[in-house]
């Protein structure tokens, strides 16, 4: 590395020991120890060129975090610059055309309330403090996903500056070759400044959990599985064991309990939500929340951890969950077992379709998604969450039919996400756009090979 005067930059550039450098490298997974050569904390577009062209001048390359979530995909920081985006907030919403412009770094957190009052949503995931921009890239899978597709279809506009410090828009009309590939190819081509997308209406809905005690973990999934062929993609439903932690920050009434929750959201009534719940409803939950919510539920309704915590997960795809399947995924997700959260996601519908100006990732296969969680806090617990997760890919094997990237948090060969004819492309547009290959997306995309620099 080139030896630089970072007090010189024109955005904040910090080096390992300096005053903010631990908060500015942390993600929301505590094992994470991100180390790169230096950190960019820059608050605009014009400073987010500098800090690529510092990079440059140094010879490092470029990774960009903005919330500090999914960076445990990325292998190494060393030898590169962390654009960190945090600064990067701003948000602007036309209500009327249902569209939003955010910088970077800005969360659902800090669109959903607004757009809640107008009965409108993004298509979110389950937690309002994820990245709109990261999230987006890879996919991006919610509750209004059964029924409007990932959110990177929504997508209209992305703003970044390249490997070479340019500032360009990508959209439709302007470098569409660089717009496809970023809607599924994640943050390889450049560093994002902004992006803009379409938000839908929500008239209605319905939305809550069924609280079943841990022990009905099969009975559960056996009876929801069976279901699923009956609902229609307004209708989106997940089974969730949980082992709530008894902690003072977890309400009582499920502090330190486990259960096994049918989560739902349903863009109608409440009566016809029950209709078509009626089955789970007979098996007698311990405690029912289903009713009318405004949008803004939507970001709660899964309970997600709202402080960063050390954590290692696994997910797959599936087609089906066959009873023998349920029993050791029951098993595993016990009270006897490693596992902090088991979350399986009814999937299908607009999942599977494909539009016409679709990008790099459109779709999804399969009709389930299961994603597992455990949290070490030592060596012993650590190698139980391990083999832990390892069963539960084991009983899985059989079943699957791919991964959702977004929820594949360790480094893996990424080429796996795609058919050969899309990573191909992908490859040939990062050529086109980083053939240095100075850009670290999360999963990394490499430029083809002819046009790699040596």
């Amino acid at each position: 590395m080139t030896t630089i005067d970072i007090a010189s930059a024109a955005c904040t550039v910090l080096a390992p020991g300096d005053d903010g450098w631990d908060e500015a490298r942390g993600t929301f997974n505590l094992l994470d120890d991100q180390r790169p050569e230096l950190i960019a904390l820059p608050r605009d577009t014009a400073e987010v060129v500098e800090a690529v062209a510092l990079a440059r001048r140094a010879g490092l390359r470029v990774a960009a975090q903005g919330t500090g979530h999914g960076a445990s995909s990325r292998d190494t920081l060393a030898g590169a610059l962390l654009v960190n985006t945090s600064r990067m907030l701003d948000v602007e919403i036309d209500h009327a055309e249902r569209r939003v412009r955010v910088g970077a770094a800005a969360k659902w957190e800090h669109v959903a309330p607004m757009l809640s009052e107008r009965g409108l949503a993004g298509l979110h995931g389950s937690s309002l403090d994820v990245g709109i921009a990261g999230y987006s890239m890879g996919g991006g899978i919610g509750w209004l996903t059964r029924r409007h597709g990932l959110q990177t279809n929504a997508v209209r506009a992305i703003e970044l500056v390249t490997a070479e410090g340019e500032v360009v828009r990508a959209d439709a009309e302007h470098h569409d070759d660089l717009f496809w590939a970023l809607r599924g190819g994640g943050g390889n081509f450049g560093v994002v400044t902004a992006i803009e997308f379409d938000v839908v209406a929500v008239p209605e809905l319905t939305a809550g959990s069924f609280f079943f005690p841990v022990d009905r973990t099969a009975d559960v999934l056996r009876t929801w599985t069976r279901l699923l062929p009956t609902f229609p993609e307004e209708l989106t439903t997940w089974v969730t064991v949980i082992h709530f932690p008894p902690t003072p920050e977890i309400p009582e009434v499920v502090r330190g309990r486990s259960f096994a929750i049918v989560m739902a959201a349903h863009l109608g009534s409440e009566a016809e939500a029950r209709r078509l719940l009626r089955p789970l409803e007979a098996l007698g939950p311990s405690m029912d929340t289903l009713g009318m919510q405004e949008p803004i539920a939507l970001g709660t309704l899964a309970m997600d951890p709202e402080s960063p915590l050390p954590y290692r997960s696994t997910t797959a795809l599936v087609d089906d969950l066959p009873d023998a399947t349920i029993d050791a995924v029951a098993e595993l997700a016990g009270t006897g077992g490693s596992l902090a959260m088991l979350q399986i996601r009814h999937i299908g519908g607009a999942f599977g379709r494909r539009p016409a100006d679709a990008g790099a990732r459109a779709t999804l296969p399969g009709e389930i998604l299961v994603f597992g969680l455990g949290v070490p806090m030592d060596a012993e617990s650590g190698a139980a969450v391990a083999r832990g997760l390892a069963a539960l890919d084991d009983v899985l094997a059989p079943h699957l039919v791919g991964e959702y990237p977004n929820f594949v948090e360790h480094p893996v060969d990424a080429s796996r996400f795609f058919d050969d004819a899309t990573w191909a492309r992908l490859r040939a547009v990062k050529a086109t756009w980083d053939p240095g290959d100075r850009v670290l997306g999360n999963h990394h995309v490499p430029p083809a090979a002819a046009h790699a620099a040596a």
